[in-house]
């Protein structure tokens, strides 16, 4: 028996928004994978971030803080939002532009010890760069300098 053409384009549009359904679920599970959430030492201590889970960190170059492990391959340093502080742990070579009182940005993950084992150190040259969060978050405790120098000339 035939089925009827209001039937047939039910169900071809049935069919069609199915597909389109899998298609989304799927793209969603991949690039659950890929997406790395930003936070400051405050919110990463406020949030119960899991060890493993891959995440940004962004903060200042606590003064005094920058030391060579015993490996003499990793670094160690702390990273601050001037309310909490977080040690980060870093093998390889860094930024020129990486310094005390610097703005960096992190990626990496937090191991069970809460030291933060970074894969990638990116350090910022000014106030221009640094992430919102972070420049939100110095503007609340009075810390933000940026809004104080002299606006650029053409």
């Amino acid at each position: 028996m035939a089925m009827k053409a209001k039937t047939r384009r039910l169900f071809f549009v049935s069919f069609g928004l199915a597909l389109l359904g899998g298609a989304v679920a799927l793209a969603l599970v991949a690039l659950q994978d890929t997406v790395t959430f930003f936070f400051t030492p405050s919110q990463a201590a406020e949030r119960n971030i899991q060890p493993g889970q891959r995440v940004r960190l962004g903060g200042l170059v606590e003064e005094k803080s920058i030391k060579k492990l015993a490996d003499g391959v990793t670094t160690e340093f702390r990273i601050t939002d001037q309310a909490k502080t977080v040690t980060v742990h870093y093998k390889g070579v860094l930024p020129d532009l990486f310094r005390e009182k610097q703005g960096v940005v992190v990626q990496g993950a937090f191991q069970p010890d809460r030291v933060f084992v970074a894969a990638t150190v990116l350090a910022k040259h000014d106030e221009n760069y640094v992430p919102k969060e972070l420049s939100d978050e110095l503007k609340k405790q009075g810390l933000w300098q940026h809004d104080k120098a002299k606006p650029a000339t053409k």
